[in-house]
């Protein structure tokens, strides 16, 4: 009766530690399969993103549904900033030149979306993303949908009023220096934040990477 016992305790000692291992095994392998990046942190899963609808610098539409099938890299901002802005999409066009020879079909893609759409129109905001890469793309939209979008995203950005008797439309806009990364399903998978976002050799190796299972 005791060695009965004692086997029955023995065994299921044994499968619970199988089960314990094997439960270990299961909840690892996700990160596990993680690449190793420089740049960018990936989130544990994607998270959905709410619908929206952008206009495009060419006057169409930018549905969640556009940006499907690539990585994606989203920066806010506005054309009339005098230093983030510029510095930032100079150096994702450092980024993107690294990507020139990957099919356009799993090419990653730059999204600059401007938060200032009383001065950047639809056509000034496609002329300032090109004159940096060709490759990028550009919207706005009203702030309404703006607020929407970049709250998705974990981002803000707020009107700063002109300083004393300058006109009233040259006001400034603080807004987040930090990107957000759509993953090919577009979700949001990760961001590029601190030091990160002034290292294009760095954002360049891990959206290669990102991109080799789909070659």
């Amino acid at each position: 009766m005791f060695n009965r016992t004692v086997i029955v305790v023995l065994l299921v000692a044994l499968f619970a530690g199988l089960g314990l291992l094997a439960s270990r095994k299961f909840f690892a392998a996700p990160e596990a399969q993680q690449p190793r990046l420089q740049a960018v942190k990936l989130f544990p899963q994607p998270r959905e993103l709410p619908d929206f609808a952008l206009q495009q610098s060419d006057g169409t539409q930018l549905m969640p549904g556009e940006l499907h099938g690539h990585w994606t890299l989203v920066f806010i901002g506005f054309t009339y900033c005098p230093d983030v802005c510029p510095t930032t999409l100079a150096q994702l066009a450092q980024a993107q030149r690294q990507w020139e020879a990957l099919p356009e079909s799993t090419r990653p893609r730059v999204l600059f979306v401007s938060v200032d759409p009383e001065r950047d129109t639809p056509d000034r905001i496609g002329e300032y993303a090109h004159a940096f890469h060709r490759d990028t793309l550009a919207a706005t939209a009203d702030v309404p949908s703006l607020e929407a979008f970049t709250r998705s995203l974990s981002m803000v950005f707020a009107k700063v009023p002109p300083p004393d008797g300058a006109p009233a439309n040259q006001y400034s806009i603080d807004h987040s220096a930090s990107m957000a990364l759509l993953d090919p399903r577009g979700r949001m998978a990760g961001v590029v934040t601190g030091s990160a976002v002034d290292d294009p050799a760095a954002i360049a190796a891990d959206l290669l990477e990102l991109s080799r299972d789909m070659r």
